[in-house]
């Protein structure tokens, strides 16, 4: 693959390894590695070592705080920082929302928010899906009605990402009903301590609240939160849900998972050989791992498409679905490798295990609960069927 880089972008790949090396600190690391749950402390600790660097927000220009990053840089640091378990950059502020605002908030809102976002004083959620708007988002029901110098919101949002952390929310809300569904929706800054704001927690199957559902009550918002237009929020949604499509397929938490696959299938004994040498094991994961390899191909054909100022199109989609595909595949088949341990999750609930067992017994823990989680990435960011019927058309002409 580095026949794709330029000598510019190899010597900077070089430079986020050193960094890595240097900063990243080995026990957030290895949590990372073993799949395990990091605290806010831990995300914000890492959050303010790259801000620190210059580093957390790499898709901002340099007039906003950023790095401004060329898209294959971004994909470089995504790469390696997967490779070398760091903890990811939440998107909320940095990928979702820090783009919308400097494209279309007003300069108050971008002095405001986009420092907070940098500097951690701000945790922000996305406040998107709701009951009954999932992947059909046009159909939201939470309301805003604009009452003198405020907007009184009343509705439910729900799979909250970390809502439970979030000090802010940016939320898609309907402000007019007559019409198409998409021309009454705006996007609207909601500060989580107001109140009418309730957050109740969705336990997973792994036991952890990670998603959330929000009420809004009666909720008032100044009017000067309001980003752009009133009822262009559609518009700023779109824009938001397609920025960064060219890291979409997730070839860096794929590339580590795969690396861990192979590192388990060497230490687990089946029938007296390790698993890796295993004649059936291995050809699946020499299948996955030459899916991978293509998939890797065509993101970096878009990079350089998008290096050149294209915009990707319905290609994204067919990275999205590829890459929902291989890293659950990858999920599956670590799962199959630690065997027995994945009979469970928590490591206090495996008797008679001990820290010399291989892949043992917290590493097991998160083979499984990365099995489980991942059952998402066919729904979220796009579903499956909603990438396939764009493919179909847009790609097929069917």
């Amino acid at each position: 693959m580095d026949m794709s880089f330029s000598p510019e972008d190899q010597q900077f790949r070089a430079e986020v390894r050193q960094f890595l090396v240097e900063r990243l600190p080995s026990r957030l690391s290895e949590k990372v590695r073993l799949q395990q749950e990091l605290t806010k402390a831990e995300i914000e600790e890492w959050h303010a070592v790259l801000n620190e660097r210059g580093w957390l927000a790499g898709n901002w220009p340099k007039e906003f705080g950023g790095a401004g990053w060329t898209a294959i840089q971004r994909h470089i640091f995504e790469e390696e920082s997967a490779t070398a378990f760091a903890p990811r950059v939440l998107p909320f502020g940095i990928a979702m929302l820090g783009p919308v605002l400097q494209k279309f908030g007003s300069k108050e809102q971008q002095e405001t928010f986009l420092p907070r976002i940098l500097n951690g004083q701000d945790w922000w959620c996305q406040g998107y899906s709701e009951p009954g708007a999932g992947s059909d988002l046009a159909s939201l029901k939470t309301s805003a009605v604009r009452d003198g110098e405020h907007y009184v919101v009343n509705g439910q949002k729900t799979w909250t990402t970390l809502g439970q952390h979030a000090n802010w929310i940016f939320c898609l809300v309907r402000t007019r009903t007559d019409g198409k569904p998409q021309e009454g929706i705006s996007f609207l800054l909601i500060d989580m301590n107001t109140p009418g704001i309730t957050v109740r927690p969705i336990m997973l199957l792994d036991g952890t609240p990670e998603v959330n559902e929000v009420f809004f009550d009666d909720v008032r918002v100044p009017v000067e939160n309001l980003v752009g237009t009133e009822n262009e929020g559609w518009t700023y949604a779109k824009y938001l849900l397609t920025h960064e499509r060219t890291n979409i397929a997730g070839v860096g938490f794929a590339t580590a998972g795969l690396s861990s696959l192979k590192r388990i299938a060497r230490g687990q004994v089946a029938n007296g050989k390790p698993l890796i040498e295993n004649p059936v094991f291995a050809a699946r994961i020499a299948e996955v791992e030459i899916e991978l390899m293509a998939m890797a191909t065509t993101n970096l054909r878009l990079l350089a498409q998008a290096a050149a100022g294209q915009v990707p199109g319905a290609e994204s989609s067919m990275l999205k679905l590829k890459g929902t595909q291989i890293r659950q595949s990858i999920n599956d088949l670590t799962r199959r490798a630690v065997g027995p341990w994945a009979l469970t999750f928590p490591s206090e609930g495996i008797e008679g295990a001990n820290e010399n067992t291989v892949p043992g017994p917290d590493e097991a823990a998160g083979a499984t609960r990365a099995y489980l989680n991942n059952r998402k990435l066919s729904i979220y960011g796009g579903s499956s069927e909603v990438q396939r019927s764009i493919i179909a058309k847009q790609i097929l002409g069917l």
